[in-house]
This record gives structure tokens, sequence and C-alpha cells, in this order.
């Protein structure tokens, strides 16, 4: 299953500095995980934003959530999750032309 998630972590203000630091280190380090994993498949971060735009796969809405939760920062996280499909441009592509691009 394919999962298009909205992520914006809010941390309290008063949050010590190194700790912050110490959650983006954790947080890198599990991400770099599921990346190698294929679950994130791709990551985009929304400017001006502690937020991001990602695209997650995993075989179940149960595998996705246990993972998400896995995070580090996931106590902090409002977390939009979208389930998408093929859409029918994709196999008309591929069918007319090859391989649909990457980017």
């Amino acid at each position: 299953m394919l999962f298009m998630v909205r992520i914006k972590v809010e941390l309290p203000g008063d949050m010590d500095p190194a700790r912050v630091q110490e959650l983006g280190e954790a947080e890198a380090d599990r991400a770099i995980e599921a990346i190698n994993a294929g679950q994130m498949r791709k990551i985009w971060r929304i400017v001006g934003e502690r937020s991001n735009f990602s695209i997650w796969e995993t075989d179940t809405l149960e595998e996705f959530h246990e993972l998400i939760s896995s995070f580090p920062l996931h106590p902090w996280m409002s977390v939009d999750v979208t389930p998408m499909i093929e859409h029918p441009a994709t196999k008309a592509y591929e069918e007319r032309v090859g391989p649909f691009p990457t980017f």
C-alpha cells in the first residue's frame, strides 16, 4: 500500500536545545532505516515549517501505524495519511510510451 503523508512536528518551545539535537539525530537514524527498508520512498521538506510531505509503502495500515509510531519525534507529530492507488494515466503512459519517468 502506498501512502502520501504530511507530518508536522511541534516541539515544546522550552525544550532543551541539546534534547532537540538528540531527537533530530535519532530521527535521521530511524528515517535512514525506513528508507533502506523501502518503507519511506521519498520525503520533501515544506519550506518555512518543521513539516514534510513523504511517500511511504507498507503492506497494511497496521504496519504503517507501527512504523510511524517508531519514530523518536512521533509524540510531537501531527500525521495526515492519504492511501493512494495507481492512476489510470500511469498505466496508459506505460502501455503507450514505456516506464513512467521518476523524479
